[in-house]
């Protein structure tokens, strides 16, 4: 009889496919391999029609500086014949691939690195630049961005907090990461920087009060596993890929606009800043500015050539005349980044990461010697607002995803939270001793709220009471965020007698939440490595739990949805040939755009040689 049957034949509790956590690191670290390949093929992918798009214009850029230099300095004789054989050879490479002209190897060879060979050192030297860059400025920005802060000495919990993690660290063989704490309602846990000795963790104050010691521990293992495993260095490489491709942009876009300019303004400034904190900051702006430029939206270059305001003058038709292979190569950088990214790079990095995730699960296991208080967090965080404001940038490297708590956000509050917030507000009106003014009972918790707030603004201290202590209530049953925010209700009655000071406090929380708000924009703008990807780089909780169930966690693993499989059938039968299509349609875009920019840059290049040659016979 099996063993994992008893001796009546009835199945035993919990899976049949037990699993180690030996087991499963080693499959999760062959996995990884397979998706490291996967993402090189990726970038190789990409690589090849962006340098195809950058070197024509390398070259035009670099002729035009040697028709300048010639004019005041004759270069030799042997630089122009050096450039007509190359000339020469990208010809009969073209011929080859366009007319089905025969050509031997070695030109072959010769002619594709004419073709791509400079475009190629470009991106090198971007991305060595970006991870010069970054690994300088450290991880002081990004903790300023969160704002996070030195755990408290007189708090027990963060305290204990900090020896938590150093026994982990302990287990794990690693140096101990710093700690930081966050203030603000979401529970989450992250852990930032370049490598294992610059390593922060990072959680959320709310953390500590949502989760057990067994929960908490687990969290902690999964992140300290994570600094272990290197996930950090591959994180921080794979991000640098990226911001080197809004660096590109960035440099194309230099001559045209403004943004690009302040981002290289801040690059200087990071370059040449002498306080550390002050090159923190600016790490982080630089990469904030680079990560945006990395799509299709509006920006310097569209700007340039079509006008805001007004009809464009004669002088500028004649600019966008000249600029017209520029904005071609502009456009179709920034198509082929768009569409491999999201296609192909994205999608393999995600696969990747979630791959990461998942062996720092089994890692925690092992640090802990028990899958239940990861598992338990894991359901816990679920179920709970897991966003942390400025961490946008870095969703990837939190324990759960925190857009999942932006998309619940932005849908409003969920079933659950408006049963509480009815229940706190209705015992907030039995505590009442009388009515405020138009506020009586209606049935409708929503327009009771808007009636008592009017009347508050109003000055009525009775309504300016209710909601004080409704506020209260909910923050300290639940710390959501709730749906408005009142000042201290002595403010506005003092700030109604023209108190100077109190009105200067009322106008300061105005401020701050507006200031707020731009952050929160600002932050839905920078989305780190999910910016446009249709892939989330967080496994989905059933399978992050089935995999702890088989190391021996007892979880209720969540119901999945019965008719996924038709979704499913649905895609493949119906929308994969139009991908297809789609992809086809993106390619062959790409592939004309970068021709006819080298026929316009070639015939401009043409036309320079021509005027020069006349000045100076003249």
């Amino acid at each position: 009889m099996s063993s994992e049957t008893t001796t009546l034949g009835v199945p035993r509790f919990g899976p049949h496919d037990r699993e180690s956590f030996f087991d499963a690191q080693r499959r999760n670290r062959r996995a990884t391999w397979r998706m490291s390949f996967f993402c090189f093929l990726a970038a190789f992918a990409m690589g090849i029609p962006l340098t195809l798009a950058l070197s024509p214009l390398i070259y035009f850029v670099v002729l035009v500086g040697a028709e300048v230099y010639n004019y005041y300095s004759p270069l030799p004789k042997e630089f122009w014949i050096y450039v007509g054989n190359l000339a020469h050879l990208a010809q009969r490479v073209a011929d080859a691939v366009f007319n089905h002209k025969p050509i031997d190897p070695e030109t072959a060879v010769l002619g594709s690195l004419v073709f791509l060979l400079p475009g190629i050192l470009l991106s090198v030297v971007f991305w060595l630049s970006v991870l010069a860059l970054f690994r300088r400025g450290g991880v002081g920005g990004a903790l300023l961005n969160l704002a996070a802060r030195e755990p408290n000495q007189s708090d027990l919990k963060e305290l204990q907090l900090a020896d938590v993690v150093q026994e982990m660290a302990i287990a794990a063989g690693i140096p101990a990461p710093h700690v930081r704490l966050v203030d603000d309602a979401g529970a989450n846990a992250a852990v930032i920087g370049t490598g294992e000795h610059d390593a922060q963790v990072v959680i959320s104050r709310r953390l500590l009060d949502v989760l057990s010691r067994d929960e908490l521990e687990g969290v902690l293992a999964h992140l300290i596993a994570s600094v272990g495993n290197g996930d950090l260095s591959i994180a921080f490489t794979v991000t640098s890929i990226f911001e080197a491709y809004g660096l590109i942009e960035t440099f194309i876009n230099s001559p045209f606009g403004p943004q690009a300019r302040t981002t290289i303004w801040h690059i200087l400034r990071f370059i040449f800043g002498r306080s550390s904190d002050g090159r923190a900051r600016e790490a982080e702006t630089v990469a904030a500015l680079l990560a945006r430029n990395v799509d299709l939206a509006s920006d310097d270059i569209d700007n340039f050539f079509q006008p805001r305001t007004g009809r464009a003058s004669p002088i500028r038709k004649f600019l966008n005349f000249v600029f017209l292979p520029i904005l071609i190569t502009n456009l179709a950088i920034r198509l082929i980044l768009w569409f491999f990214s999201m296609a192909m790079l994205e999608p393999a990095v995600a696969l990747l990461w979630r791959t990461r995730q998942y062996l720092s699960d089994a890692s925690a296991v092992q640090l802990m010697r028990n899958a239940d208080g990861l598992a338990s967090a894991l359901r816990k965080l679920n179920e709970v607002s897991s966003s942390v404001p400025g961490g946008a940038w870095a969703s990837h490297l939190f324990i759960v995803s925190p857009a999942r708590s932006d998309r619940m956000r932005n849908a409003g509050p969920s079933p659950e939270m408006m049963q509480a917030m009815t229940a706190a507000w209705a015992n907030t009106a039995q505590t009442s001793n009388t009515v405020a003014n138009g506020t009586a009972p209606s049935g409708d918790f929503r327009s009771e709220v808007a009636s008592v707030q009017h009347a508050a603004m109003q000055g009525d201290p009775q309504a300016i009471a209710r909601l004080y202590s409704f506020g209260q209530a909910m923050a300290a049953a639940h710390g959501e965020t709730l749906p408005f925010k009142m000042p201290d209700p002595a403010d506005i009655l003092a700030a109604r007698n023209g108190d100077r000071a109190a009105i200067a406090r009322l106008r300061a929380i105005s401020i701050q939440e507006h200031a707020q708000r731009r952050s929160d924009e600002s932050s839905e703008q920078q989305k780190g490595l999910q910016g446009s990807g249709f892939l989330s780089f967080h496994p989905p909780l059933k399978r992050r739990l089935t995999r702890l169930e088989r190391m021996g966690a007892h979880v209720q693993l969540p119901e999945g949805d019965k008719g996924a499989w038709k979704i499913t059938l649905f895609a493949s039968v119906f929308l994969a040939p139009l991908m297809i299509l789609f992809a086809g349609a993106c390619l062959f875009l790409i592939g004309a755009m970068i021709m006819l920019s080298m026929f316009l840059l070639t015939l401009w290049l043409g036309a320079i040689h021509g005027i020069f040659s006349m000045l100076r016979h003249h």
